[in-house]
This record gives C-alpha cells, sequence and structure tokens, in this order.
C-alpha cells in the first residue's frame, strides 16, 4: 500500500523557471504595490490598470522561456509512481508549470492566472489572452486576492488529516491558511519535510528539513523517496 503524500508548492518551486515571487519583502510585485494589484478594493479603485497587470503576467508566463525546471517534473515524476490518488500538490502559485511538467492531481488554492471568472455567475473560464474590462466588465482574474478565501479549504484540510507525509516546498511560512498546514499535519502524525532555499517562519514545526535550491533538492529528495517506496 503506497503511502499518501499532500505537497504544498510556493514561489519558491517556480522562481528558477523565471517568475517573480508574488509577495516581496518591500511589498512589491513585479514592482506594483500589492495593495494596487492583488486586493479587491485596489481592483474596484482601478480595474483597468489591475487587469493591465494580469494581461501583463499571463503574457510573460506564456513566454516560451518560462518552463518547468527539474523539482516540478520530479514531483511529476512522483504522482506517476505513486499513482496520481497518492499524491496531491496543493499550489500557492497561480503559474501552471505543475501541469505543463505532468502533474495531474492540482489543487490551486490561490487561483490560476490562464483563468477568468465572472463575478456575477460564478462561472470559471479558460483565459490564455488579454481580458478588455471595458468589453467585458463582469469578467475578473481568477485570482485569490489579499482578504480573500482561498479555494477548496474543505477538500485541502480533508486531504492533510489522512495523509502520511507533509511535504512544503518554496514558501514562507508567512501566508495564511497554508502556513499553518503544518500545524495541521503534526496533530494526525504525519512526516512533516520542509524543502526550502532557507528556513521558514514554521521550520521549527518540521520533523526534516533540507535546504537549497529547489531545482535540486526536491530531485534528490524524490529520487530517495521513490525508492525507499519502493523497496
Amino acid at each position: 500500500m503506497q503511502p499518501k503524500l499532500v505537497i504544498l508548492t510556493g514561489a519558491g518551486i517556480s522562481a528558477e523557471s523565471g517568475l517573480a515571487t508574488f509577495r516581496a519583502q518591500n511589498g512589491l510585485w513585479e514592482g506594483h504595490n500589492v495593495d494596487d494589484v492583488a486586493t479587491y478594493d485596489g481592483y474596484l479603485r482601478d480595474p483597468i490598470g489591475v487587469h493591465d497587470f494580469y494581461n501583463m503576467l499571463r503574457k510573460k508566463l506564456q513566454n516560451p522561456n518560462v518552463k518547468p525546471n527539474a523539482a516540478h517534473y520530479a514531483l511529476a515524476e512522483l504522482e506517476q509512481t505513486l499513482g496520481s490518488e497518492n499524491v496531491t500538490i496543493v499550489t500557492q502559485n497561480v503559474d501552471n508549470l505543475h501541469e505543463k511538467a505532468g502533474s495531474k492531481n492540482i489543487i490551486h488554492m490561490h487561483g490560476e492566472l490562464l483563468k477568468a471568472r465572472n463575478e456575477q455567475t460564478g462561472q470559471i473560464i479558460d483565459c490564455d489572452s488579454d481580458i478588455d474590462y471595458t468589453k467585458n466588465p463582469d469578467i475578473r482574474p481568477h485570482i485569490v486576492w489579499f482578504g480573500e478565501i482561498p479555494l477548496y479549504m474543505d477538500t485541502i484540510y480533508q486531504q492533510l488529516e489522512q495523509t502520511d507525509y507533509f511535504i512544503s516546498i518554496g514558501t514562507s511560512g508567512n501566508v495564511y491558511p497554508a502556513a499553518g498546514f503544518v500545524q495541521v499535519a503534526n496533530q494526525v502524525n504525519a512526516n512533516t519535510i520542509e524543502l526550502n532555499l532557507e528556513p521558514s517562519l514554521k521550520g521549527n514545526q518540521f520533523q526534516t528539513k533540507i535546504y537549497g535550491p529547489a531545482s535540486k533538492i526536491v530531485p534528490d529528495f524524490v529520487k530517495q523517496f521513490i525508492k525507499n517506496s519502493i523497496n
């Protein structure tokens, strides 16, 4: 019987693919004030400007030079080996690099850059091109902004309560509710592992800690984990 894993990924796993972290220490994201482009109040103040920002991010994500790195591919291999029913990726990232690498069982708790949402109907639609607010005033980016409730939380907690391993990759431990997942995993006696460039704010709550670039430490960890699981 294969172990069950919940893997939380944050900006650190995509940084080596050329994508900026969601929230820098200085409160800027891609040179923009977070309050202006990542809050609903900011959207109400300047919907056209906010759409311009996400249109820019969407273009950047679709640049051919932005592609999954070795860490993304390693997690896809882990899922293929253990089965998608046993490996759940919960990502704070709004990119599609896990999908591009081949992972299937992915929960985007903060939304997706390549999707949009109708504010009136709640319908979520695929979106790989610019959104023109003047023509589509009901369509907003399918992004969870600061102050909004992350998506699929019931499913995430259900997975955490049943998991054997909780692995956190490339997260700061600064943004809730994701920062509290390790505590839930510890309460159900799961093995908790932090793979990060440096200790997160929750680093002391993990039983195992491995630090270094994601593209190096994640493949190494996965290789050893698969070896131990098969033997």
